[in-house]
């Protein structure tokens, strides 16, 4: 498979899914840019083309997350400051984005895999033909990964 024509094909799929974490067009340009610099680079590598597409978008939500980590870090570092409402609610925003991401880390491969589908808006029976599963498994999987997040999240708020 080409680079171009992978480029062509995910640029701008993988760019609203950058946007969806940053909400910041130059952010989500520059995550997009490393997704496809690292999908160059190890595209040799691939094993299974089939599933090139998931590949690509763990790429992505992998940079994304890891761009987040970073951000807070260097804020905790500059002595970020929460003198205004509205900046502390940007945190616990943030926050509550990264708990929700470190309980995904937390799933089986498989269930990460499916979850990271979903919150990209790919279709559940686009998920099922990719991960070679059933469209009733894939589903029932999505029903059941979202109550053990609400559980892990509850339990971490008390």
């Amino acid at each position: 498979m080409e680079f171009e024509y992978l480029y062509k094909k995910y640029s701008s799929k993988i760019f609203r899914v950058c946007l969806g974490y940053f909400n910041d067009v130059e952010k989500a340009k520059d995550v997009m840019q490393d997704t496809f610099i690292t999908v160059f680079t190890n595209l040799d590598e691939i094993k299974h083309r089939e599933n090139i597409a998931g590949w690509i978008y763990r790429i992505a939500s992998n940079k994304c997350l890891r761009q987040i980590e970073n951000e807070k870090k260097e804020a905790l570092v500059k002595g970020y400051g929460f003198e205004q409402g509205e900046e502390v609610e940007s945190y616990l925003v943030e926050k509550n984005f990264i708990k929700l991401h470190q309980c995904i880390a937390e799933l089986p491969n498989l269930d990460r895999l499916i979850i990271g589908f979903f919150l990209e808006d790919v279709k559940q029976e686009k998920i099922a033909e990719v991960l070679g599963l059933s469209y009733s498994n894939v589903r029932v999987r999505i029903y059941r990964i979202k109550e053990v997040l609400s559980k892990k999240i509850k339990e971490d708020e008390q």
